[in-house]
């Protein structure tokens, strides 16, 4: 029998040869055993096409849109299909998306080009001619690394990258690909570096300046963000591209006053662009603004009606009601077969909680399990893979080892970490401890991730963490917790102790203990049921792939249990469990616990926590603005019927 590698190829090498019918036909006979398999779809998609069968062309590609919705050449195809049926609006549309997606594909923007010149488009015609020029002059294995990073395979787009600038060192394209493969695979400081040499040769390359900016972001480095956006803006204030990253990178520092000044900018000229509508609601619910950011998306909506972002930014609001109107729009918007993935994404999860609202269960919960689908596919989260992660932290972090690095470390008692499961009320207990005098809040940092990352190796598939603890020295050691207290300085105001919120450094407490010995570590924890199902209810920016489906969040939290009593073993005390209805049913009682294991005296102005004026950018900012209440306890019941596998996930089925 062949396997799914040569028939693949055979299929290819058919189209190739113009054997359009068995090309087809060796692709059926792949979809037969795999009806989603991504190329085969492809492949027989093409073959209609060139065989004169546009339905069935059609077919395929829905069907690999389903699958893939990013996917750049399955977009190309729809837009050679489009043309070759006369439909220029359709193709373009999805020639756009083809870039968009991957903007290697040289034959899309060449087709952009020649249609919006037969359509009278001369300025996007030359646009687009310049970008086929522009790819089309990139060395092949450049083209080649675009290729793999865009379709899902950034570690052979490494390997092709560092190949290319071992040959030539200094060539900016290639650095700049090679950050941005850095930053899919999460080696930030990388790609810091790559960027930063990038800019140094090529100090007008508006694109590495941007990418630049991304990765300070993204490193929470946002001084230094701020400076580099200050400088783009100086060199042409009036440009809106360069208002908006400024206004942005203002926000990350605290300056909403610039960030707010900024947008204005931009929306003078572009007064309908969504996106900036979109930013500037965030900026305003940030800052506690609730009801001008509802009217800035609002606004966003107006512009563009299938913005499922700022939609969805409604519902995560948490306390909007969407009107029957509202509902309507969306659902129209959500049916449009042509829709965006992520506005397909963003509309998916606004409507469940729109019907979650309405006491419609089950509308409810069709429209979150759509979401979480098409988030699942997306990301391609593997829970054995995870397990595997954090038994492998069991195994590591050891009495034998915590005892052999006794007194390493940075002996500073400035961070508290609150740690847990997303949606487990960690928000709360940081708004109640940054209402503390001598507390600051601060963000959910991701130095320890970052730390963690780079102790793991440049191995592909061998990751030399959390063994490596073993043989790092107490120099390291405290020099690793030297530089995660100076790294994050810039989010504190002054006060002797700081909250990193980061829910994930959990599975990092072995090296957390060794780098900042004295750091306080409090467990967020909630009612299994209700934590899982707030989870797989919630939307998340980035890194909490495991929600996007019932077994993998109930597994995740399984692991996450069994992993907690391991440190609670190894290291005695360290840990303080708050669990979530203990603070609902005695705030003031859990809030005493806390300090005293942090210890620090009680203030009443924790328990008046909702009075606290500063900013809160995670999912729970107007609830935690709000006093203390129950109306997330016990969500999951309504929903009961079809939580079966969340259930045995939970229990070790």
């Amino acid at each position: 029998m062949v396997s799914r590698e040569e028939g693949l190829k055979q299929a290819q090498a058919a189209l190739q040869a113009q054997q359009f019918e068995r090309g087809l036909d060796l692709a059926t006979g792949l979809l037969a055993s795999d009806p989603e398999d991504a190329e085969a779809l492809y492949i027989a998609a093409v073959a209609n096409r060139y065989l004169q069968r546009p339905e069935d062309a059609a077919r395929h590609l829905d069907r690999l849109h389903a699958a893939i919705p990013e996917y750049g050449r399955a977009w190309q195809e729809a837009g050679h299909l489009a043309r070759a049926q006369g439909d220029t609006g359709k193709a373009l549309e999805a020639y756009g998306r083809a870039v968009r997606f991957n903007p290697a594909l040289v034959a899309s923007w060449r087709a952009q080009a020649d249609l919006l010149e037969a359509a009278g488009r001369p300025s996007e015609a030359q646009a687009s001619r310049l970008q086929e020029q522009r790819v089309g002059s990139l060395p092949r294995e450049l083209i080649a690394v675009t290729h793999h990073l865009h379709e899902g395979r950034p570690l052979r787009a490494e390997e092709i990258c560092r190949h290319f600038l071992r040959r030539h060192p200094e060539h900016v394209e290639g650095m700049r690909l090679l950050a941005q493969i850095g930053l899919r695979l999460g080696i930030l400081d990388d790609a810091e570096f790559l960027l930063e040499s990038a800019a140094a040769f090529e100090p007008d390359n508006i694109q590495v300046r941007l990418d630049y900016i991304d990765v300070l972001r993204k490193r929470q480095k946002f001084t230094r963000a701020r400076e580099e956006a200050e400088a783009l803006y100086r060199r042409d204030p009036g440009n809106p591209l360069f208002q908006s990253h400024l206004a942005i990178e203002s926000m990350q520092t605290g300056d909403y006053e610039r960030a707010f000044e900024l947008f204005e900018e931009v929306l003078k000229r572009l007064p309908r662009d969504p996106a900036t509508l979109t930013s500037r609601g965030h900026a305003l619910k940030t800052v506690g603004q609730q009801d001008e950011a509802v009217a800035s998306y609002h606004a966003a909506i107006a512009a563009r009606p299938g913005h499922g972002d700022a939609y969805y930014a409604l519902a995560n609001l948490k306390t909007y009601r969407f009107t029957d109107a509202e509902v309507a729009a969306m659902r129209a918007q959500a049916d449009r077969p042509d829709i965006a993935f992520m506005d397909r994404v963003h509309l998916a999860f606004a409507l469940g909680k729109a019907y979650e609202d309405r006491k419609e269960y089950e509308d409810s919960f069709g429209f979150y399990e759509l979401g979480n689908t098409l988030k699942r596919r997306q990301t391609g989260y593997s829970a054995d893979r995870m397990t595997a992660e954090l038994s492998a932290q069991q195994a590591a972090c050891t009495p034998a080892l915590f005892q052999d690095k006794a007194g390493a470390g940075n002996a500073a008692r400035d961070p508290i970490f609150i740690v847990g499961l997303p949606r487990a009320g960690s928000t709360l207990l940081e708004q109640i401890l940054a209402s503390h005098s001598q507390i600051d809040g601060t963000l959910e940092l991701p130095n320890i991730l970052a730390l963690a990352h780079r102790l793991r190796g440049r191995k592909a598939g061998q990751s030399r963490y959390p063994d490596i603890l073993r043989d790092l020295s107490a120099q390291q050691l405290s020099q690793f917790g030297s530089a995660f207290l100076e790294d994050t300085r810039i989010h504190r105001q002054g006060a002797p102790f700081f909250i990193d919120k980061m829910p994930n450094n959990f599975r990092h407490i072995g090296l957390i203990h060794l780098i900042l010995p004295n750091a306080t570590i409090i467990d967020a924890r909630r009612d299994p049921m209700d934590c899982c199902f707030s989870g797989f209810k919630q939307l998340f920016a980035e890194g909490q792939d495991f929600t996007y489906g019932l077994t993998e969040i109930g597994r995740y939290y399984r692991d996450y249990t069994r992993l907690m009593e391991h440190w609670d073993e190894v290291l005695p005390g360290k840990v303080l469990r708050v669990d979530h209805e203990d603070v609902l049913d005695d705030l003031e009682g859990q809030t005493r616990r806390m300090l005293d294991h942090i210890g620090l005296p009680f203030e009443n102005a924790c328990l008046d926590f909702h009075r606290t004026d500063r900013a809160v950018r995670t999912a729970s900012s107007e609830q935690v603005r709000r006093p203390i209440n129950r109306s997330g306890q016990d969500a999951w019941k309504p929903y009961a019927a079809w939580l079966g596998d969340l259930r045995e996930a939970l229990h070790g089925g």
